[in-house]
């Protein structure tokens, strides 16, 4: 009776630790989560500069984030998030797109962009000339991280 279960053990053994295994290489597998959406590009390309605020509305919708002082833009984010195992989830990728109007409510510019290492790049621009406004917004609000000292405060 004892070496029938000594057989049975050896049989059962490789599959219960290869099922052990499995589910430990399982469990380290990493899971990515959207949150956020942006326009693909062919909707952003029909979009023409001087169109109305209404128009964009209806090609695109409306973004969860607008400008903050006086809606001079419209700001779509879009982010990516790996969580694998009990660690902390890692951001992997944020895209940001910005459509600048004018105070009459036409379209001014639109601009996508990317971080890269931590940094605010600029991946693609309706645009050529520079746009204080909606370039200024992101740039603030993503370059100034880091760069005040105590001193600055104080004052």
């Amino acid at each position: 009776m004892q070496a029938r279960f000594v057989r049975l053990g050896r049989r059962v053994a490789p599959w219960l630790a290869g099922g052990i295994l499995s589910l430990t290489l399982i469990a380290c597998a990493p899971l990515y989560r959207n949150h956020g959406y942006i326009p693909e590009q062919t909707e952003l390309d029909a979009i023409q500069i001087g169109a109305s605020r209404e128009e964009v509305a209806a090609a695109i919708g409306r973004p969860s984030a607008s400008g903050l002082l006086n809606d001079v833009g419209w700001f779509y984010v879009q982010s990516r998030w790996e969580h694998k195992g009990g660690r902390s989830p890692v951001e992997i990728d944020r895209q940001v797109v910005a459509i600048s109007f004018s105070e009459a409510g036409n379209v001014t510019n639109i601009e996508r962009f990317g971080l890269e290492r931590g940094r605010v790049v600029a991946l693609s621009r309706r645009v050529t000339e520079t746009n204080i406004k909606g370039v200024g917004f992101l740039r603030q609000l993503f370059g100034s991280i880091g760069r005040l000292r105590a001193d600055q405060l104080v004052d």
